[in-house]
């Protein structure tokens, strides 16, 4: 399990973002935002909040009670070989409603299968 400290780059570097710009965003110098992703200070609470609301993702993933971040979000990085979810996302919505309704179903029954 990645420590927070590394969760917080490894989720800077995703978004491509510099320490500048999230250390901006909280409110606190790069040289804090850096002790923070370096391990040579304590991560508060507040910022903890702060990151989860400013990447839009959960408290417990960044403490380690969730693995539900899928990574980076940017449209035009390769997802899997070499198609994106641009390109997915386009696929998609050439799709007529009914076989929406199908994908998304069966997306459902994936879900169910890695479950069990």
């Amino acid at each position: 399990m990645k420590e927070l400290r590394d969760l917080i780059r490894d989720l800077r570097e995703d978004h491509d973002l510099k320490q500048r710009a999230v250390a901006s965003y909280l409110g606190v110098s790069q040289q804090t935002y850096s002790n923070y992703e370096n391990g040579r200070r304590e991560i508060p609470t507040w910022v903890v909040a702060a990151l989860a609301k400013y990447y839009k993702i959960s408290t417990d993933y960044l403490l380690g009670a969730d693995s539900g971040y899928l990574g980076n979000t940017n449209l035009k990085n390769p997802y899997l070989d070499d198609i994106t979810l641009h390109d997915i996302m386009y696929d998609i919505q050439k799709l007529k409603p009914r076989e929406r309704r199908d994908l998304l179903r069966y997306l459902q029954y994936l879900k169910q299968l890695s479950k069990s």
